[in-house]
């Protein structure tokens, strides 16, 4: 059994304070795109809004490596397709408790509708 890498306390910290993070998904020369990320049992999920082909999420499903921007570092990762459905209950719980401003409350609520729920990723580091 190999043992599953995570990211280091600071780094965890650093994205449960962050709104949002830098993602850059695939090798291509793609551009760093802001997406709101929670943390979950000492993991890093992300969902999508955007389900246009060319979409960061389906470039992660074609290719599951990317790139996070965390407080000024980059950081390597593989995108990991979550199909437990309690795992997806807990992250959309996340949503909720971390964007719950007047401003944001609509789209962490969005992010737990079935469409954007069936796109979340966990990105485990490299």
């Amino acid at each position: 059994m190999s043992l599953k890498r995570r990211f280091s306390d600071e780094v965890l910290a650093a994205i449960r304070k962050s709104h949002v993070i830098g993602l850059r998904a695939g090798a291509g020369p793609h551009r760093f795109i802001a997406v709101w990320a929670v943390v979950v049992a000492g993991r890093v999920f992300v969902r999508s809004w955007s389900h246009k082909p060319n979409s960061w999420h389906k470039v992660l499903l074609k290719e599951p490596r990317g790139v996070i921007q965390v407080a000024g570092a980059d950081i390597a990762v593989r995108a990991i397709h979550t199909r437990s459905e309690r795992l997806k209950d807990a992250v959309s719980r996340a949503y909720l408790d971390k964007y719950k401003t007047p401003g944001s409350i609509k789209y962490a609520r969005d992010l737990g509708r079935a469409k954007s729920r069936a796109t979340t990723t966990e990105l485990a580091p490299l």
